[in-house]
């Protein structure tokens, strides 16, 4: 299955490291068969701000690519917490920011010193500062984070609640703005199949972007995805979910015009009289999560919070946290049991009876 939203990442990628030295595009294509293109982006994206920094600081003068080994090996602990207080002080970064892009630089000062090689067996560098500089200590609980999430996603009767509101209610709300219901009604079966699907499943935005036709088993409710580490998955959704995709396949090919050769699960309508139909961007879906969150009160809501939703759902009706853990596609555990510390006691059912009577 080609995934288009991987593709574009890799396109990204790649842009992005032709601005930075040899040895991080070595250190990427290093970490390639290992983390997501998306991640490496954010790596470089990363490195980047700490190369601008070295110039703006003038401990070096060139251009980002003609950064030497040699000079970070002559990197000062100094010199490094100027760059901390840089990203908390001036960009303003938050103490998990600071931490992940200590991690991105950690990670490959590490690979210069302790993993590439000169011709001659030699290490890329002797000498590694950032072995010296610590993270910023968090204090803040598992119990705390599931706390401060706790607002931002949907509980109890606030599942079916936000679905029929996508799939029904939206359009009345609008019903004066000619372009706004227009538009709407072009869209809603296709937005309420994409609502119920993450809901009904906890898939990431990559994947759900990602899915074409004959990635979804019908008689098995599940659809066939690629996790991170290219990792193949079938993924189980819930009846709900199922019915409100079956209805936007039934008006999918008229209403949006698809070219048979499309694939894609999820389309976007052709633009301009010789425009195309064509797969559905992350950007989009984000989008339009974003609208419909902010109409109905909640804009806090995220293509990640709904997917928090399900976790939390699915945690508080099954309480099996292996099985959660495999449902979402988590490489640690660790990441899962975060939904163990989020109050949810009035779900009662497992995810397979989370359906309520869909609306006639």
């Amino acid at each position: 299955m080609v995934n288009p939203t991987k593709q574009q990442n890799f396109k990204k990628l790649q842009t992005l490291l032709n601005e930075l030295p040899w040895y991080v595009e070595e250190y990427i294509n290093h970490k390639l068969r290992k983390l997501s293109t998306a991640s490496l982006f954010n790596y470089c994206h990363d490195y980047k701000i700490f190369f601008n920094w070295m110039i703006s600081e003038q401990l070096w003068t060139g251009s980002i690519k003609d950064v030497p080994l040699e000079r970070l090996e002559k990197l000062t602990v100094l010199e490094m917490e100027g760059f901390l207080n840089f990203l908390h002080y001036q960009l303003n970064n938050k103490e998990l920011t600071v931490n992940r892009k200590l991690s991105a630089l950690k990670s490959l000062f590490n690979y210069l010193q302790n993993i590439a090689e000169t011709p001659d067996l030699q290490p890329y560098i002797n000498r590694n500062v950032m072995a010296k500089i610590e993270f910023n200590e968090i204090k803040e609980t598992m119990e705390t984070r599931a706390n401060k999430m706790e607002g931002k996603i949907l509980l109890g009767d606030e599942y079916e609640q936000f679905r029929l509101f996508v799939a029904r209610e939206y359009g009345e709300l609008n019903k004066d703005n000619k372009k706004i219901l227009n538009f709407y009604q072009l869209n809603k079966e296709r937005d309420t199949a994409i609502i119920s699907l993450i809901l009904g499943s906890g898939l990431r935005l990559s994947e759900l972007v990602g899915l074409d036709l004959d990635d979804i088993d019908f008689s098995k409710y599940c659809a066939r995805v690629i996790r991170k580490g290219n990792k193949e998955q079938f993924v189980y959704f819930s009846q709900i979910a199922m019915d409100d995709l079956q209805e936007y396949l039934s008006i999918r090919t008229a209403k949006y015009q698809v070219d048979k050769n499309l694939k894609a699960l999820f389309v976007a309508a052709p633009m301009g009289p010789k425009g195309k139909s064509r797969r559905l961007t992350a950007r989009s879906v984000e989008k339009l999560v974003e609208k419909y969150a902010a109409a109905f009160g909640k804009p806090a809501l995220s293509v990640h919070k709904l997917r928090h939703s399900f976790a939390t759902r699915y945690h508080a009706e099954i309480n099996d946290v292996p099985k959660l853990r495999r449902q979402l596609g988590h490489s640690s555990i660790q990441t899962t049991m975060i939904y163990t510390h989020i109050r949810n006691d009035d779900l009662k059912l497992a995810v397979d009876k989370m359906d309520m009577p869909k609306e006639q």
